[in-house]
Parts: structure tokens; sequence; C-alpha cells
């Protein structure tokens, strides 16, 4: 399952008003439990025993699908934000002393392949929703983020 469709999963549980969901396959099982003051998602591939459970953001009224491409705060006002679409930790190569999959300056188009995020021993690749020119990454290569967090500062035009 990939980043962007465990996010669609979670937003639509949080907007049905089920208070828990389990989903099993071969691959993976996510369990998604939610308390009145809290939501809290846990997912782990099949052959792991125990999930681990990671703090999801309220839901904001405002959300948009493309949740990875929002408008970034800079002088000009012209550039996008790439977030993190998951927990996880952040990785520019596919592997130790490998070059990284983008650097700035770099243009990107739709579904160019940007990073990983290395989650629950499953690494994930993040592909770009926007099209541009890197113009800062914003992120150490192997820090932990959070949902959200600002990845990439990508100029659109």
């Amino acid at each position: 399952m990939k980043a962007k469709e465990i996010r669609e999963l979670i937003d639509f549980i949080s907007g049905s008003g089920l208070e828990e969901v389990n989903i099993e396959t071969e691959e993976f099982k996510i369990s998604v439990k939610r308390s009145p003051d809290q939501q809290v998602v846990a997912a782990a591939p099949a052959a792991t025993p125990a999930p681990v459970a990671a703090p999801l953001p309220a839901a904001a009224p405002a959300a948009t699908p493309a949740a990875e491409a929002a408008p970034a705060a800079s002088d000009d006002g012209n550039y996008e934000t790439i977030t993190a679409p998951m927990i996880g930790t952040f990785y520019r190569a596919s592997k130790p002393g490998a070059a990284p999959f983008i650097s700035v300056g770099d243009s990107i188009s739709v579904g160019t392949k940007l990073c990983i995020l290395e989650a629950m021993k499953t690494m994930n690749e993040i592909e770009s929703e926007v099209s541009g020119t890197i113009v800062k990454v914003l992120v150490d290569d192997a820090s932990p983020v959070d949902f959200g967090k600002p990845l990439f500062l990508v100029d659109p035009s």
C-alpha cells in the first residue's frame, strides 16, 4: 500500500465517524483506532507481530487531497512546499553513499521520485505531486519527520 493510499484511507475514516477499523492482507496489516480526544493509527507489515502507534493530526476542515503540495510562506509567495505524507525517517538517496534522488536546482515533474520515508522497516518512495524546480531541501538526511513536516521547497514556474 502506497503512502497516498494510506493517507486517503485515514482521511476517509476520519470523516466517517468510525471508532475502529482493521485491514489485513498478505502484505500488510493496518489498524486505525480513534478516541474522542485524539486519533491514533497503527500499521505494520504482516510479518511484524506488534504494530507501532503514531498520533495523527486533527482533521482540518480545509484539508485538500493533495496535502503534499501546500503553499509555502516565502518572500514572494510563489513557492510550494512538499510535506511528509507520513511519519518516518527521511532519506535523500536509496542507500548510504548513493547520489540523492534530487538536489537543489533540479527540475521535477509529477511522479518524480523525491526521497524515501522509512516507516517500520518499510521503505516508502515519495513521489512529487507538483512540477517545478527544487529551491531548498528542508530536512537533513536520516532525520525523523512527522506527518505534514515540510520536506522540499519548489518553485512551480
